[in-house]
């Protein structure tokens, strides 16, 4: 399920929950080459994770075969569809003529027979020409010249239907009212109505969403990164996040809130205010919401979700860990690398990392001696940030004085590198309180030997 299919099912449920319909999750696995078990279970999972719960289905087009035949025969005893025995090798020549002379590619048949046994035969629908016109709910009035889709396959058989011919009939065997399907389906939609009026049904009302665009405006694609929807939940990003930031794809919601719940977004949602350009799908926009997702969660619920991507066997305090990372995370899997200094017996870092400005190695060595001295004095039941922070502070500034001038990053520098490792982690007393007394000591001593 990829982020498209997920926007356009996204939008389908809004307009269904705001209206008090109903959401149907059809599966369209009519091309059974394409079709495979794992492909639906990603649909699946990707529509529980983001929360689209549907009221019917699902609902596959493989199993309904039997209804199908009976369309596709009363189109044939009509004259409304015929077999068409051309070859690909005919069907390519008159392709690449049609190219040549700057026309339309369109498939026009003047030999009709049935040949039911034929292999190489399909089933294509008489195309009575003239003008299509339809109604767009977000595009207005579009309007086909009918004569320039020639007569376009809508079965390989009696048994089997292409995509135009399964969707119209099901439209209407489910009663389907709306159709919310992207911009790329727009030139199947007079297909679609010639069918319908073959068979003299009422077609239901279509909208095209726009496009979903990578930030250089190109369609949405592998290169622009990860794009299934599954991906992005194992990369760390929350569903209320995506939720949110899906709706927001070529939907306004008419003011500048950005961060909304699923009822907010039910509520306000319009098919007026869906844009027709394309909708550019922007990851740093992504992080930030999510981020500011996170921020809004439970200690509790932050750090059971966090879990998966932590070492599982340890004795720490990760409630502690998740509180100092909290206010930094933009994906639950950036927890994994930010912390990975607490959960491993020796550090490994460069000794040049101890350096605070100007120093040198020896002065390093002498304030890590110093620093070794005052954190084996302190008691186990003082390891906790203030009481740390009460008695190594006035340490820093009597040792970090420097002709006349305080300056304690010569101390807390070296002690926060010590414990962590990192040019970047959070202050030296918060990782105190969670590595404790033992810990501590082990990784000022480990640095001793570094510098």
């Amino acid at each position: 399920m990829h982020v498209g299919t997920a926007r356009t099912a996204l939008f389908n449920w809004l307009f269904a929950k705001k209206n008090n319909g109903i959401f149907i999750l059809r599966i369209e696995d009519t091309d059974k080459e394409r079709s495979k078990k794992e492909y639906e279970d990603n649909i699946l999972e990707g529509l529980e994770w983001l929360g689209l719960d549907y009221q019917e289905g699902p609902i596959r087009q493989s199993e309904r075969g039997e209804i199908y035949a009976e369309y596709i025969k009363k189109l044939l005893d009509s004259g409304s569809a015929f077999y068409c025995c051309h070859t690909a090798e005919e069907l390519g020549k008159e392709k690449e003529d049609q190219m040549q002379k700057k026309q339309a590619p369109r498939h026009k048949c003047n030999q009709e027979s049935i040949m039911k046994n034929h292999e190489s035969s399909v089933i294509r629908f008489k195309n009575p020409g003239g003008k299509i016109k339809f109604t767009d709910l977000i595009r207005g009035e579009i309007e086909f010249d009918a004569d320039l889709l020639g007569d376009f396959s809508i079965a390989k058989d009696e048994d089997t239907p292409l995509y135009n011919l399964a969707a119209a009939i099901d439209d209407y065997e489910m009663k389907i009212s709306h159709v919310m399907r992207g911009e790329d389906h727009i030139s199947n939609t007079p297909k679609q109505l010639l069918i319908c009026r073959a068979f003299g049904l009422e077609p239901p009302q279509y909208a095209h969403l726009p496009m979903i665009l990578g930030t250089d405006k190109s369609k949405l694609s592998k290169r622009h990164g990860a794009t299934a929807v599954t991906e992005y939940r194992g990369m760390g990003y929350l569903p209320e996040a995506m939720f949110n930031f899906l709706s927001m794809l070529g939907w306004s919601s008419g003011d500048d809130n950005e961060i909304m719940s699923r009822e907010e977004i039910v509520k306000k949602f319009s098919l007026d205010q869906v844009q027709k350009s394309g909708a550019v799908f922007n990851i740093e926009k992504l992080d930030w919401l999510n981020g500011e997702y996170i921020r809004a969660m439970s200690l509790d619920a932050l750090t059971e979700a966090v879990k998966p991507y932590l070492p599982q066997n340890n004795d720490l305090d990760l409630k502690k860990i998740i509180a100092l990372e909290q206010p930094r995370m933009k994906k639950l899997s950036e927890i994994g690398e930010s912390t990975k200094f607490f959960f491993t017996d020796k550090l490994e870092y460069d000794s040049g990392l101890l350096l605070w400005k100007d120093m040198g190695g020896e002065e390093v060595k002498e304030i890590l001696d110093k620093l070794e001295a005052l954190l084996d004095e302190i008691e186990e039941k003082d390891y906790v940030k203030d009481k740390l922070e009460k008695i190594i502070m006035p340490k820093a500034e009597e040792w970090g004085s420097v002709e006349g001038k305080v300056d304690r990053g010569r101390i807390l520098w070296p002690l926060r590198v010590a414990l962590t490792g990192q040019k970047a982690s959070p202050g030296p007393f918060e990782v105190a309180e969670i590595l404790g007394k033992k810990r501590c000591l082990q990784r000022v001593r480990e640095a001793k030997n570094i510098s």
